[in-house]
């Protein structure tokens, strides 16, 4: 019960990885803020939960809308001690010159301004009171462009680049800021899109959620701004 009594920010709570770190850190004790775009899908990931959670639909790329929704998990279970960043997005199979603007803006929006919306939320409180704890996904592929992976590969990087900015910044005020670097997530999506791929070798959410709520402890309280690749046998 490392996280009792803890209010936790989980974003992207309705993915599949998303639902994996929001059932991880309920059985360990914490109280859930589960963030998605629909509602209902949220709701449903909340309500399947041990203990007292709660569901916000908000988009993640409207910071006010953002800031209004952590104000709002605040108020029912008190100031944030950890987030997790998990919404983002994925896309491939266009080579960098062919992709249009929107769907460079897309990526973009999707992984880092996600991002960026509740680092500017939740970030002050966690400064004035002296401690927190951060984790946000970035990938194992965009460690370095892959073809046809451009818009992917830039905005993930985007989101290490930051994750190691803010470590930076916000280490001495007893904030731990890292990151986790997945390979291929075993998931439904992934299994049906690469059949012929043996998925015993990928990373199960659960895995990945058990890594990031390793980061968010005090186990991990001397971590700082690290990128850590979740690759499993891949």
């Amino acid at each position: 019960m490392r996280f009792k009594a803890k209010t936790v920010i989980v974003t992207g709570a309705a993915g599949n990885l998303g639902s994996a770190v929001a059932r991880r850190f309920a059985e360990e004790g914490a109280s859930v803020a589960l963030f998605g775009h629909k509602l209902e899908k949220v709701q449903a990931v909340a309500a399947a939960l041990d203990g007292d959670h709660a569901a916000f639909a908000v988009d993640l790329t409207d910071r006010d809308a953002t800031k209004q929704a952590i104000e709002a998990a605040s108020r029912q279970f008190g100031p944030p001690a950890v987030l997790c960043a998990i919404a983002g997005g994925f896309d491939m199979g266009t080579p960098v010159h062919e992709v249009p603007a929107e769907s460079w803006q897309k990526m973009m929006d999707l992984n880092l301004g996600t991002l960026l919306s509740v680092l500017a939320a939740v970030t002050p409180g966690m400064i004035e009171r002296g401690n927190g704890k951060i984790v946000t996904v970035g990938a194992n592929g965009a460690k370095a462009g892959g073809k046809t992976m451009g818009p992917y590969a830039a905005s993930k990087s985007a989101v290490m680049r930051v994750t190691e900015s803010a470590s930076a910044e916000l280490k001495s005020h007893g904030i731990n800021v890292n990151s986790v670097l997945p390979s291929i997530i075993d998931t439904p999506e992934n299994r049906e899109a690469m059949p012929k791929a043996d998925s015993s070798k990928w990373v199960s959410p659960e895995s990945l959620a058990g890594v990031i709520a390793f980061l968010c402890s005090e186990d991990a309280k001397d971590i700082h701004g690290a990128l850590l690749p979740v690759t499993g046998l891949s």
